[in-house]
């Protein structure tokens, strides 16, 4: 078992406290971005430097992921691809994204990104304080414990 973090847009909270969770487990850690990210380091950590372009660190993802891994990402478009290969997937706020969620959840995207594509107001997400981080790390430990059972 991994945790892949989609790490180009991932709070350093959730980043920081991801790493501490890992490593208390001992569970490999692939962070993925375009660039790369301060703080990414330690044993069973891995830092991919993508190529810069669309999707590239959200492919690597897909291709290093395998059924039973756990992914942390806001994509909801990477998402619905992890779900497909059985690859458990939350967001940094700890939104758990499932097969009975996501069709509804990337719909939902698909309508909010047009409206901004036509000038109308899109609602942008609050900052990620202590009630973000607890409920993000709440979700990381139930799904780590369900995987780590299977």
């Amino acid at each position: 078992m991994k945790i892949f973090v989609d790490a180009d847009s991932c709070p350093r909270d959730a980043r920081e406290l991801t790493l501490r969770t890992a490593r208390r487990r001992g569970i490999p850690a692939v962070f993925a971005a375009n660039r790369p990210v301060p703080g990414i380091i330690g044993e069973n950590v891995t830092m991919e430097i993508c190529p810069s372009g669309d999707n590239s660190a959200d492919d690597r993802i897909v291709e290093l992921a395998e059924p039973g891994d756990l992914a942390i990402s806001r994509d909801i478009a990477l998402a619905k691809r992890l779900l497909e290969k059985d690859v458990a997937v939350i967001d940094d706020r700890g939104r758990v994204f499932s097969r009975d969620n996501i069709n509804e959840l990337l719909s939902l995207r698909n309508f909010t990104v047009g409206l901004a594509e036509n000038g109308l107001g899109v609602e942008r997400t609050a900052n990620y304080g202590k009630k973000e981080r607890k409920t993000f790390a709440d979700s990381l430990d139930r799904i780590l414990v369900k995987l780590l059972k299977n």
